[in-house]
């Protein structure tokens, strides 16, 4: 059995984001395409949204760039009521991307030295 451990997003991917109207746009590249399959199988649509524990209202959906090596997440309803209309500067897609960083992956212990950040 393959051992494995629990890391944060940042140490394996870095994310983009761009906002438009209520909707948020977010990618994550992965940094190796070692790490993608890892991103594909555990940064589900629902985990995403479940990560931001009820700020994101509406749907969101995965889009897969394989050979980008990076998944593109729509999430609606996630600014609240849109970027000029919120009072909630936190609510921008810039925080809501710098936020999916801590989300939890397991990674193979044989891919530590390929892993960012101490």
């Amino acid at each position: 059995m393959q051992k494995t451990m629990q890391v944060k997003l940042e140490r394996v991917a870095h994310v983009r984001s761009g906002d438009k109207g209520n909707t948020s746009n977010i990618a994550v590249i992965a940094y190796r395409d070692e790490f993608y399959p890892l991103l594909k199988q555990q940064l589900t649509a629902a985990r995403f949204k479940a990560y931001y524990r009820g700020a994101i209202k509406g749907e969101v959906a995965r889009y897969e760039a394989d050979n980008l090596a990076a998944l593109n997440f729509v999430a609606e309803g996630a600014l609240g009521g849109g970027v000029s209309r919120s009072l909630s500067l936190d609510n921008y897609g810039k925080a809501l991307s710098a936020a999916i960083l801590g989300f939890e992956i397991e990674v193979p212990e044989q891919y530590s030295n390929l892993l960012r950040g101490g």
